[in-house]
């Protein structure tokens, strides 16, 4: 994701918690996916095992207004 966030000058955060806190009654309540996700703004990128590079970049073009990735 640095990577991505580099080539589309994009702000990248990342936030990290106890497997509690993620878990948590909360969290749930926050309406945020369970970890690992990837989002940008608020659509789901993807997320557990799904979080593949490219379908993440088409993600970030789309919000870009930018044609999707060449294939």
């Amino acid at each position: 994701m640095p990577r991505l966030g580099e080539t589309y000058e994009l702000a990248v955060e990342e936030i990290s918690k106890s497997r509690e806190e993620y878990q948590s009654e909360a969290y749930k309540a926050a309406g945020l996916p369970p970890a690992p996700a990837v989002m940008v703004e608020d659509e789901v990128a993807g997320q557990g095992p799904e979080i593949i590079p490219e379908k993440l970049e088409a993600v970030i073009r789309r919000h870009l207004q930018m044609p999707p990735p060449a294939p």
